[in-house]
């Protein structure tokens, strides 16, 4: 009899769906669909209170995976009003009553670490001071930032770190790792995407600067490694996740060469798991992305470059590999199906739609979201007040 070939095999095997299970180094997922973090400007003095509990336990389901909204992690890192931070005892013990609500349904909680380096404002800065970046050039006027009264505000010129003041910084997501463990998290995702602190070390149209942490590639990814090393010594590795988008210009976050970041941020995130094991997993953000409901973050390349990228960017990384922006469930699916991602996470659509994972198993039409209630302080109205299958409108 003949014996049968790898090809034989491999056909024998079922093909993952978007809907079958999955092992992460650490946790086993039920499906693939995951909630995306996102910023909703529900926590008053950055403390999370009973609407985050409700929201979050509305979008858990048994064995699926969740990602917190980002979470400051210090007093310096926020530049939306009324997001959460977890630097604090006060925010821990309020994180755990929201952590033990989504943990009643079963799911797996992790929590997003956030600085948004110079994307803030003198009102959002202890003592209204500059905000920090690695450079000292100001987001352009061609993106506004939303002040605590609801209208938008021009980005003021950040103040370039010194050398010296990066192991602090490092220092403050290494706690709050530690603190997000402590608040019962079962891990954390390192938010080194959209213009942020760590993407303006990563991206060249951003960072200028001579020291060690600026200039050649090595060097621009110098910053998230620390970060990322420091917060695996500390909680494990298998229980850390980075996030990057080496293709968005989300606030200016442009780079000469994307896949050339991207493959060297994944280089190193493969040499760092041969040290310390297993990350949980890397999240890449599509270039389709839309920025925060802003605007379209300018003009991208065709659909064949960016799936070209994110292929590359998937075969080069050794783990498991999460995939995000604008998927619908067609994309999501197809996703999966043809390996391209291991796990696909979803925003906006999760918003309108507590019940996603289930809307999308059965193929069930989606509620529209309302684009207008994304920021808005209101803790139940285009919060907690999206209708699940079966339930009348709410009054949105």
């Amino acid at each position: 009899m003949d014996r049968p070939t790898p090809a034989d095999h491999q056909q024998q095997q079922p093909r993952p769906s978007l809907f079958s299970p999955y092992q992460m180094p650490r946790f086993r997922l039920a499906h693939r669909v995951v909630l995306a973090p996102m910023t909703r400007c529900r926590a008053p003095g950055a403390v999370p209170g009973p609407a985050l509990a409700e929201y979050y336990a509305q979008r858990s389901t048994d064995g699926g995976l969740l990602i917190s909204e980002g979470t400051v992690v210090s007093p310096a890192g926020p530049g939306f009003p009324r997001v959460p931070g977890i630097y604090n005892q006060e925010q821990i013990d309020a994180w755990k009553k929201v952590v033990d609500a989504v943990h009643a349904k079963g799911a797996i909680f992790f929590c997003q670490l956030w600085h948004v380096g110079r994307a803030s404002h003198q009102v959002y800065q202890p003592g209204g001071a500059a905000p920090i970046s690695s450079t000292d050039k100001p987001i352009s006027a061609r993106w506004k930032i939303l002040m605590p009264d609801g209208s938008h505000g021009t980005y003021p010129t950040p103040r370039r770190l010194a050398t010296s003041e990066i192991p602090e910084i490092v220092e403050q997501y290494r706690q709050a790792a530690i603190n997000a463990i402590e608040a019962g998290f079962d891990g954390i995702e390192i938010h080194g995407a959209h213009g942020y602190l760590i993407d303006q070390f990563l991206k060249d149209g951003i960072n200028d600067r001579t020291d060690e942490y600026g200039g050649s590639l090595p060097n621009r990814c110098r910053f998230l490694l620390e970060v990322t090393r420091a917060v695996t010594s500390a909680i494990g590795a298998d229980r850390v996740a980075v996030r990057v988008s080496p293709a968005i210009d989300h606030l200016d976050a442009y780079d000469s060469n994307p896949l050339q970041l991207g493959l060297a941020v994944v280089d190193r995130l493969n040499a760092l798991q041969r040290e310390a094991g297993r990350l949980a997993y890397l999240h890449v953000t599509q270039p389709r992305y839309v920025a925060y409901g802003q605007t379209e973050s300018g003009p991208h390349g065709s659909a064949e470059e960016e799936s070209r990228l994110m292929r590359a960017v998937r075969g080069a990384y050794q783990g498991t590999f999460m995939c995000s922006g604008g998927y619908t469930r067609e994309l999501g699916v197809e996703a999966v199906e043809s390996g391209d991602a291991d796990l696909v996470s979803y925003g906006r659509l999760f918003i309108s739609n507590p019940d996603l994972v289930e809307r999308l198993r059965r193929d069930a039409p989606l509620t529209r979201y309302v684009r207008k209630t994304f920021y808005t302080p209101d803790p139940v109205v285009g919060y907690t007040d999206y209708p699940f299958l079966g339930q009348p409108k709410a009054r949105m």
